[in-house]
């Protein structure tokens, strides 16, 4: 079973849940940007939680199923077609040997994703299957998929779960144009003045197209940092730090002027202070929005924090059951 890729689409990847475990030797988790919708297209198809998909960035591919398949499409609003004919998301969904899967104009946020049963079947590397370009490992030759490639899908099983053939709409993500991200402080919010500070979480920042995998860049009034004497190797820049390691989600103000989320792709660590992490709840809702979405950072403690994690694994576990 297979897809033969007729459109590679802007930036299609293989990706899963992540390659945990090698952040430390500066190798990042990577994984569907969106996790909470890939895990729904895969709940869909019957799949595990972990199995692979295909990650869609604005604009998708024109993909032929070599066999019979099911799929599902979720994540971000876009016109689904198989053979011309307009398919629902969420959804699960039967093609026929031969049936033409291809994608109109995205109607909000930048990644949807395609389940097929079985899972994508592209070679483990590290224990994921995610496609990481920078470091040309994993998914279909460590790259995007081109025009002529063919996408191994692998054996279907049987999860042992009861199938799900939609999913109900309030189980569905939303997709905002003005939201308001979750962060928790730290650890260099102290180089921040009060002035500085009070512009980061009581400011609006509008997310500008400069965004990938890595991360994503904000525009707005910018911030102030405190007057100091910057340490040796630090550079003059009152936003530089000595080099340190970066969270994922971590947020740098190069300059004071920019703020920028790292993403799933980020790197593990270099001299931007950082001055606060998107909680893991949050990290889905920075992925799904598009170039223009208006931000407001509200901070949290560590038990908000928690909480919202918990809430979170408790959707899940329910959708999962």
């Amino acid at each position: 079973m297979a897809f033969d890729v007729l459109e590679p689409g802007l930036s299609t990847t293989a990706q899963d849940q992540g390659r945990i475990g090698y952040y430390k030797f500066g190798l990042p988790q990577g994984g569907s940007m969106d996790q909470y919708s890939a895990t729904l297209a895969n709940r869909l198809v019957g799949n595990t939680v972990s199995d692979a998909v295909l990650e869609c960035t604005y604009i998708g591919p024109k993909l032929v199923s070599t066999t019979n398949a099911v799929i599902a499409v979720t994540g971000a609003p876009v016109d689904v077609f198989v053979n011309g004919q307009l398919i629902p998301q969420y959804e699960r969904i039967e093609l026929l040997a031969g049936d033409e899967l291809k994608f109109g104009v995205i109607q909000g946020g930048t990644k949807y994703f395609i389940a097929v049963h079985g899972g994508i079947d592209v070679p483990e590397v590290l224990g994921s299957r995610s496609t990481y370009p920078i470091g040309a490992i994993g998914g279909v030759d460590g790259r995007a998929l081109v025009a002529g490639d063919v996408v191994p899908v692998g054996v279907g099983s049987d999860n042992g779960l009861p199938v799900v053939t939609s999913i109900a709409v309030d189980d569905r993500p939303v997709f905002s144009k003005d939201v308001k991200v979750r962060v928790m402080l730290g650890l260099y919010d102290h180089n921040l003045s009060a002035k500085g500070l009070d512009s980061l979480l009581n400011s609006e920042w509008m997310l500008t197209p400069v965004a990938d995998r890595m991360g994503l860049r904000y525009s707005g009034p910018g911030v102030e940092w405190k007057d100091r004497e910057q340490p040796f190797g630090a550079g003059q820049d009152p936003s530089n730090i000595v080099d340190a390691g970066y969270a994922v989600g971590s947020i740098q103000i190069p300059g004071g002027t920019q703020p920028i989320i790292l993403h799933r792709d980020a790197v593990s660590g270099g001299g931007y202070a950082m001055v606060a992490t998107v909680i893991s709840a949050d990290m889905d809702l920075v992925a799904r929005c598009a170039p223009g979405t208006k931000t407001r950072f509200v901070a949290v403690n560590m038990e908000e924090a928690l909480a919202a994690r918990q809430e979170n694994n408790a959707r899940a576990a329910r959708i999962w059951s």
